[in-house]
């Protein structure tokens, strides 16, 4: 199974979490408020977690949720083969375990969270005419600095979360190797690499 890098992973989700409501705007905007506002929420809920972990988990679900394009990247961490040969039902079955897989490990992580400085980097001047084009931050602990990018699409005029490297971890590779390993220790038998997914987290290395 291939190991998600626990910190890498949870660092990544934390800086894009938000509600969608300024999604339409600048995608640089977009990143670094959204960025900000997690923080904040971290900050204001950081003893939730060990009182009630499920009330927890809802408050991150609630900014989480509609800041990823579940439906793309799970798409693509099917790869093609999978994805035409899957059906309807199994489509949406992935999406909400892979859905799933980000949220239970973003929830364990969270609690190690501390102050830290996220900064967005300047870039292009004119994305108005852009679908997809790439934000980037650099994540400073301390005593360590940490570079993030993400790729976002545009769609329907508003811009969403499509795939993020984190220090030169590619989690959307990642997360498709995992796929792929599943599929051929299963014989490519889709319902058992649904039943057998899961998201092994392992430590990045990262301190605060």
């Amino acid at each position: 199974m291939f190991a998600l890098h626990k910190n890498y992973f949870y660092i990544s989700i934390l800086l894009l979490s938000s509600s969608p409501l300024i999604s339409e705007e600048d995608p640089y905007i977009f990143i670094d408020s959204n960025a900000q506002k997690m923080v904040q929420v971290l900050i204001e809920n950081k003893d939730l977690f060990s009182k009630d972990r499920e009330a927890y988990e809802d408050k991150i679900k609630e900014i989480f949720d509609p800041m990823i394009d579940f439906r793309r990247v799970a798409a693509s961490v099917m790869g093609k083969k999978y994805y035409q040969a899957s059906t309807p039902q199994q489509r949406r079955d992935f999406v909400a375990i892979f859905r799933n897989s980000l949220l239970d490990t973003y929830a364990e992580t969270l609690a190690q969270w501390g102050d830290q400085s996220i900064n967005t980097i300047p870039g292009k001047d004119d994305w108005s005419g852009l679908k997809s084009m790439e934000v980037k931050q650099m994540l400073d602990t301390g005593s360590s600095k940490y570079p993030i990018s993400y790729k976002l699409r545009r769609s329907n005029n508003q811009w969403m979360i499509v795939n993020i490297v984190v220090n030169g971890v590619n989690l959307g590779l990642t997360f498709r190797n995992q796929f792929q390993a599943l599929a051929n220790n299963h014989n490519g038998d889709i319902e058992m690499i649904l039943k057998n997914w899961i998201s092994d987290a392992g430590d990045a290395g990262i301190d605060g």
